[in-house]
């Protein structure tokens, strides 16, 4: 095996009506329709591609325009049956969730509805009257769950990406066995609208692709307020937007992934090395309680919430139902009052070890899972190889974290994955983390409530006033120059500075700077902190869009010494250093 485990994807460059009819070529090619629970006819997505372009040639910003997208059957798409992978739960929804409208109104193609672990119970991809889903790669072991379908249809390269959902890991363990990638964020970050619940306070909807970009470009769409989703969150507004240069990064001791076959523990070393190689500082720490935690969601009362979303369905015996799941489920009636408050006590004091082990670090780094069944190992013990494929999944949504997983080479023959965690509502930071592992460049935000602002001087990267924009979670966004209506001058301060001083168009020059991104509260903090003469207005760059930037009175540009014939601030140090 090599460290690519995922067919090559459908070639961008198509069109998307050009790209649909080769997706199905490959659909047929690949034989396995246990991927699918609905495989939609050809006509009807030719016919959505064939709007796409339309939208396209009318000038339409589409930012996931023509990907082909597979939806978990939990997941309501408007006329297509959603059934849970339970026959006789089926219903027809005349709405789209919220996420797949989300998806469609950005561009995004939808080719089907994929099989699951009936409600969305299990971690394997076994448990479907529709059939067990086999791994992509190798049809003797499983998928993973319950997202299997969706894993594997973006696995064998049928589609672009594809939504799951990740109550205690649904969306990143089968990513793992597949070698590709899974995101899940903050809990209610993404709306669960139109999504049949599994445990409705930790169900999160994911996205799985074949690399963090696509993955990222996805979440980017799909984040944001529903008015409809009584979990859903808005963002703060002083949420960090990227992690650090060199970012801190908790990893468990070696008495914590006693859980793991030998060859993921030798995987995970490698994988911990390449970060440190790739510029993270490592630092081990015992996060046993969190994998205590992890037994919460099956083996404490909190299943009770698996009872209260199909239970009484369940409790009708239908002929359809997994024998395995329904047993689940159906215990789920037992636990006490008394012990649900105890579990929720449990919780709370989990998330604050949390938050206290990753004071001060960007992330927590685990491996995804502890090994890869084969569908034999499953069949002869069902309940116990699933709990431990969970044993570093199942607390990221009790505790309220995002976990972005994503390969890290091979371990057992097969792709081994490992995911990051940080704490609520830092996705920014995760998904910037997995980036480093991944070697990916960043995507986009998942918030549009942000401000950017222009640097001209020593709030610039290396420069000794730019940890001022990193603590309040600036993220930076490029190098541009202003247009030529402008000078600069060096400032009699300390640490040195410039300052930026509009004289009109044409009678300055071009100046080189940096834009960054800032949290909304973060630059109203970053404003209050300005010394005089400094101040924030509208800055024209030269491609003639208007940003805020730094600038300075004019009377204090006057006795500052013009440094305009160098360009920028840091042409002018380079400058002063060698004369």
């Amino acid at each position: 095996m090599t460290d690519s485990h995922v067919a090559a994807g459908i070639e961008r460059g198509l069109p998307p009506v050009e790209r649909v009819r080769e997706a199905y070529r490959r659909i047929a090619a690949a034989d396995r329709p246990e991927v699918w629970i609905t495989l939609r006819p050809e006509r009807d997505v030719l016919a959505d591609a064939a709007a796409v372009q339309r939208r396209l040639a009318a000038g339409e910003q589409l930012p996931l325009a023509g990907l082909l997208t597979a939806v978990k059957d939990n997941i309501d798409v408007a006329g297509v049956r959603t059934t849970a992978a339970c026959p006789e739960y089926a219903y027809l929804p005349h709405t789209d969730a919220t996420a797949v409208a989300r998806l469609r109104a950005a561009g995004a193609v939808i080719v089907g509805k994929t099989n699951l672990d009936q409600f969305a119970t299990g971690l394997v991809g076994t448990r479907s009257p529709y059939g067990a889903v086999r791994c992509s790669w190798d049809p003797d072991r499983i998928s993973g769950g319950s997202s299997s379908g969706s894993a594997v249809a973006v696995g064998l390269g049928l589609a672009d990406l594809a939504l799951g959902t990740d109550t205690a890991g649904s969306g990143r363990v089968p990513a793992a066995f597949q070698g590709i990638v899974g995101v899940k964020a903050t809990p209610g970050v993404v709306p669960s609208t139109g999504v049949v619940p599994a445990c409705a306070d930790y169900d999160c909807v994911s996205v799985l692709a074949a690399d963090l970009r696509t993955a990222r470009r996805a979440m980017a769409v799909l984040s944001g307020f529903d008015p409809a989703d009584p979990r859903s969150r808005v963002w703060p507004a002083d949420l960090p937007l990227a992690a650090p240069d060199r970012p801190r990064v908790v990893v468990p001791r070696a008495a914590d992934l006693a859980a793991l076959t030998a060859g993921y523990r030798r995987a995970f070393a490698r994988a911990v090395a390449g970060l440190r190689a790739r510029g993270a500082d490592t630092v081990e720490a015992d996060v046993s309680v969190l994998l205590d935690a992890a037994t919460l969601l099956y083996d404490g009362a909190l299943v009770a919430e698996r009872y209260t979303a199909v239970g009484g369905f369940l409790d009708g015996r239908p002929a359809g139902a997994d024998p395995v799941v329904a047993g689940i489920v159906r215990a789920a009636a037992e636990p006490r009052a008394h012990d649900f408050a105890a579990d929720l006590d449990r919780v709370a004091r989990a998330r604050r070890y949390a938050r206290h082990l990753l004071d001060g670090s960007a992330a927590l780094l685990l491996p995804t899972t502890t090994e890869h069944p084969t569908l034999a190992e499953v069949g002869a013990d069902p309940v116990g190889v699933n709990r431990r494929l969970g044993t570093y999944t199942n607390f990221a949504n009790l505790l309220d974290m995002p976990a972005v997983a994503v390969p890290a080479g091979c371990a057992d023959g097969g792709p081994f994955g490992v995911t990051v965690l940080s704490p609520s509502m830092h996705d920014h930071v995760a998904l910037d983390v997995a980036a480093l592992i991944t070697g990916g460049a960043p995507g986009p935000l998942l918030t549009a409530d942000v401000c950017t602002v222009l640097v001209v001087g020593a709030h610039l990267r290396g420069e000794p006033l730019n940890p001022q924009l990193r603590v309040l979670g600036a993220r930076f966004r490029g190098e541009v120059t202003t247009s030529d209506a402008y000078r600069l001058v060096a400032l009699a301060s300390v640490p040195a500075k410039p300052g930026l001083v509009r004289c009109g168009p044409g009678r300055g020059a071009p100046i080189a700077g940096e834009l960054w991104d800032l949290p909304a509260a973060g630059l109203g903090r970053f404003l209050a902190g300005l010394p005089s003469p400094m101040s924030l207005g509208k800055v024209e760059l030269s491609d003639g869009r208007w940003v805020v930037g730094f600038g300075c009175a004019a009377d204090a540009g006057a006795d500052g010494a013009d440094i305009t014939e160098h360009g920028g601030w840091r042409r002018y140090l380079l400058a002063s250093a060698g004369s």
